[in-house]
């Protein structure tokens, strides 16, 4: 509601002096004197986690001992309930990879290009051989693959090879077309 006699406001007012802003945390530490008194540690918890059931496993069980239908499959899983091994067991937790001691990690740095080979522009002249090589063994490549391809005898083809025999000219005429 509004006071008596004033518009409404179109803010919210706030809070108290004694009002904090944030989230009140109860453990917080207790400052210097308690760092020098104490170590003031959280005691872990232990969460006993229930691993996901290991469906390989049960059903190889469940087929060795010869079981095909769906409810046998239920009944089994109820009878042997095989769960999945943590990964806190696992060899690679329990104990870390033997390395020695002066092992740098990472991708070791590229040594620097020479500025002869540079100058010189080597890099640009193996290049173009690399080039000419691939268009050499294509060209290669391609005249093999067109001594494989038989080529087609047609009818063309084979008379240019085998020519017919030419005729020989006659000499005989019209009887009517005869000179007398």
């Amino acid at each position: 509601q509004p006071e008596l006699g004033r518009p409404r406001r179109n803010c919210y007012t706030l809070p108290g002096f004694d009002f904090s802003y944030g989230l009140y945390l109860p453990r917080t530490d207790g400052g210097v004197p308690e760092a020098i008194g104490r170590w003031n540690t959280v005691k872990p918890r232990i969460s006993v986690r229930k691993m996901p059931r290991d469906f390989i496993t049960m059903n190889l069980g469940a087929l060795k001992e010869g079981y095909t239908t769906a409810r046998e499959f239920n009944l089994y899983y109820k009878l042997k309930d095989i769960r999945q091994k943590d990964d806190e067991y696992s060899r690679f937790k329990r104990s870390p990879p033997n390395v020695p001691a002066d092992f740098t990690y990472g991708i070791p740095t590229r040594s620097s290009t020479p500025i002869f080979d540079l100058l010189q522009h080597k890099y640009k002249e193996l290049w173009m051989e690399q080039q000419r090589a691939r268009t050499a063994a294509k060209r290669a490549e391609k005249k093999k693959v067109i001594i494989l391809q038989q080529v087609r005898e047609t009818r063309t083809t084979f008379l240019r090879k085998h020519p017919p025999p030419v005729k020989e000219e006659s000499f005989w005429h019209l009887p009517y077309l005869e000179k007398v």
